[in-house]
């Protein structure tokens, strides 16, 4: 049972200068420590596999970093791409967020003054872990402003090991994410920093984090509303400051002009739902402003006229501001929201709307059991943080539990944005944790020392009278030193009252030892439970390349390294100009690693262009071919995963084609592919299902490779439809392990010649055949 220390406890010398010294040198080397574990943790991937780009989008990005640091800045804002989105093209200077690109490009280029001979490949593999050790250095810093260095220290350990940032974090992932977790934790310190300080120096240092947040990830929307509901809650609260004014006036001005700078955001840093919140704010923050000012100059009288006039006319004014931003709002469809806030917003928006956005498997809710795959133990810390975030409660740690709280809820609609839940689920622990081992320690200095007291107590029992001896000089003194009751009353009431309040206000938590030191077992088990499992994720979880896959079965280990294989086969025996239709996904790989032109890519900016492609894989054979032919598309690409056992092949994916493409194409019914219901490709798939493009390509002689059953290892059944021609479609390649399948298009057939096949062709063309009808191209 816990007990509160009295009067008895006596308080600790104050530490050297010396001791400081030692204390901060000491942090100075664990942070370093920390950097190399956030850094080395990473490197799984590298060492088990080898020094490659992962995913789908790092390729994009890699592609446009080659382009970066070989033709300059310049030409990197004004590059029109032509490999991508034909025939449309994309402008790449104007549609990406450039600070992952500029970053890269800027280490390659700082290497390469110094006369280390890196490639533009080995430091976009390696970006990623470097930030990660930047970012726990950066968490240390925020939850130092918030609870003290011990609680900095554990948090920035936490985050290095957290396995929800390693998984956007290990070497070769180089995604936006990679550079923009660190400016967002930067950013949140330099805000409580100014908060905490009212340094017109942070504030303006804050700005210039959050213009490289927004450079950086499409997230940054997050912090300017973030940000706001603090300072909104911190005024409700009456917690108004001038600091408070000067962490987020300069923020909204500063910031939201450095923003506009940013090609890809411009005008929607000012025209954009996500940002009206930080205007509004902004309002009510000099309305605040002002009245605390004219308080401080007026009469309480005339500061009730001053308060009403002042009231009235802010009323007003945001009357006039809403009802400006209601009418922009209400001309745009989407009531000025992208698509993505909006499913975050209304998670069920997506799917009825955006099939496009819902068909991401990152965009998909989490489930319980990925909670503790990403953040493991924390989740059961968590809570215990957020109590000792509100003893006592300040600014900077309502803002801590804020973060938490929005975070939670953002997680929970996607699992993409579990890694923003990750940094406040790390500063949370490290609060609870520093906390919970302050108390646990001190609980066992004041057991010694008690246990030294008493023995110090048995021994000055032997000089005792002496002690009786000088006791009653010290009364005497005493009593003439107070001459009157009046005074003697007056000083005891001086004396009292003032020791009173620390007894009250400092009252600090001793457990019984055996208490404290099972804590501290239980503290030091749950350390190393997460440290095992976190190696783990970062070890075998989230270090394989997607583009290079691996298995183990009682005969070893397999490599499946096919996507390669039919990214090389495009390179070296197609045409520099020929065009490869896929489904979306493959489209940023095909470009960088193939180098060929496709029709739609992971951009997804253009959904009639990405349905277009979907109603071809959904269409028969012969209006597929119309559908592709029109593109000028000579090779189609498919990725299977029937024979190895690949569950992320195209045909797992096709409802969502059919979804999309019926989105904008009518007659595609999702209905007409689903038997009762029910999604399958075996003898009971309807009839729309075995006809379809994608099925012919992905089933194309798939009997030849178990003797004729035709067995879908990912399906587990027997297909449907084994046996069957293409007519407007050829093999070209396969890959060893028939995961990915390239097919050509042939060529249309010469018009007959003649004038007898010309009248048999116009009487059967004139009178078709009875219970037939003239099928129309669904692109025309």
């Amino acid at each position: 049972m816990a007990v509160p220390v009295d009067a008895i406890i006596k308080q600790s010398p104050p530490s050297s200068s010396l001791r400081f010294a030692f204390g901060n040198v000491l942090a100075f080397f664990i942070l370093l420590l920390i950097g190399v574990l956030a850094f080395s943790i990473r490197l799984f991937s590298v060492i088990k596999y080898e020094s490659v780009i992962h995913e789908f989008d790092p390729y994009f990005n890699y592609r446009v970093t080659q382009f970066l640091t070989k033709n300059g800045i310049y030409d990197f804002w004004n590059w029109f791409d032509d490999r991508t989105w034909y025939p449309l093209g994309r402008v790449i200077g104007g549609t990406v967020y450039p600070g992952l690109t500029l970053t890269a490009g800027t280490i390659w280029k700082v290497l390469q003054s110094l006369n280390i001979p890196l490639s533009v490949e080995t430091v976009c593999v390696f970006t990623a872990p470097v930030f990660s050790a930047f970012a726990a250095w950066a968490t240390y810093l925020l939850t130092k402003e918030v609870k003290g260095t011990g609680a900095g220290l554990t948090a920035a350990i936490l985050l290095a090991m957290v396995p929800s940032y390693i998984s956007r974090s290990v070497a070769g992932s180089y995604d936006n994410e990679a550079v923009a977790i660190f400016a967002l934790i930067f950013t949140f310190y330099l805000y409580i920093k100014t908060l905490n300080t009212g340094s017109l120096f942070y504030a303006t240092l804050n700005s210039i984090s959050y213009f490289y947040m927004v450079c950086s990830w499409g997230g940054y929307t997050f912090i300017i509303n973030l940000i706001p509901m603090h300072v909104l809650l911190c005024i409700v609260t009456g917690r108004y400051s001038s600091r408070l004014y000067i962490a987020y006036a300069p923020l909204v001005v500063l910031g939201t002009l450095l923003a506009a700078l940013v090609p890809v955001v411009g005008f929607n840093a000012v025209m954009t739902s996500e940002h009206f919140a930080s205007f509004l704010v902004f309002i009510v923050i000099h309305v605040v402003a002002l009245a605390h000012y004219i308080k401080g100059i007026l009469s309480p009288k005339m500061f009730k006229v001053a308060a009403t006039l002042v009231v009235s006319v802010g009323l007003v004014v945001c009357c006039a501001v809403i009802a400006v931003l209601v009418a922009v709002v209400a001309s745009s469809p989407t009531k000025g929201w992208s698509g993505r806030s909006l499913s975050l917003l209304d998670p069920t928006y997506a799917s009825k709307y955006i099939p496009i956005i819902a068909s991401v498997s990152e965009h998909q809710p989490p489930t319980w059991p990925s909670y503790f795959m990403d953040i493991n133990v924390l989740a059961f810390l968590v809570p215990a943080g957020i109590i000792a975030c509100f003893t006592p409660l300040s600014d900077a740690s309502s803002f801590v539990i804020l973060y938490l709280v929005m975070s939670v809820y953002f997680s929970g609609v996607m699992v993409r944005l579990m890694l923003v839940l990750a940094p406040a689920a790390c500063i949370m622990s490290g609060i609870a944790l520093s906390e919970a081992f302050d108390v646990c320690t001190r609980s066992i200095k004041y057991y010694i020392s008690s246990l030294s007291d008493s023995l110090l107590t048995d021994a000055g029992d032997i000089v005792s009278p002496q002690n009786d001896v000088i006791k009653p000089e010290k009364k005497e003194d005493l009593l003439k030193e107070r001459p009157s009751r009046k005074n003697k009353k007056k000083e005891k009431e001086n004396i009292e009252k003032p020791s009173v309040k620390p007894q009250i206000t400092k009252m600090p938590l001793v457990l019984p030892v055996e208490a404290s030191i099972f804590a501290l077992f239980l503290i030091v088990l749950l350390g190393a439970f997460y440290v095992v499992h976190s190696v783990w994720a970062a070890a075998e979880a989230y270090s394989a390349p997607s583009i290079v896959l691996t298995s183990h079965s009682h005969d070893g280990l397999h490599v499946f390294d096919d996507f390669r294989e039919a990214y090389a086969w495009l390179s070296h025996n197609t045409e520099v100009d020929d065009k490869v239709a896929s489904w979306w996904d493959y489209g940023y790989q095909t470009t960088a690693m193939a180098n060929r032109t496709v029709i739609v890519d992971n951009n997804t900016w253009n959904n009639t262009h990405i349905a277009t492609v979907g109603t071809a894989m959904s269409s028969p054979e012969k209006d597929a071919w119309q559908i592709f032919n029109s593109l000028d598309v000579k090779y189609v690409l498919v990725v299977f995963g029937g024979l190895v056992g690949y569950p992320s092949d195209d045909i797992n994916k096709f409802l969502w084609m059919v979804r999309i493409g019926g989105g904008v194409f009518p007659h595609i019914k999702e209905p007409d592919y689903l038997r009762d219901g029910q999604y399958r490709i075996d003898s009971q798939a309807t009839p729309t299902m075995l006809n379809s493009l994608m099925y012919k390509l992905s089933y194309f002689r798939f009997v030849e490779t178990d003797g004729g059953k035709g067995y879908d290892r990912v399906r587990r059944t027997e297909i449907g439809k084994k046996y069957f021609k293409l007519t407007h479609f050829e093999e070209v390649f396969t890959t060893h392990h028939w995961m990915v399948r390239i097919y050509k298009l042939k060529p249309q057939k010469n018009r007959i010649r003649g004038k007898t096949k010309k009248l048999k062709s116009k009487t059967s063309s004139a009178t078709p055949r009875s219970g037939t009808t003239l099928k129309k191209n669904p692109w025309h």
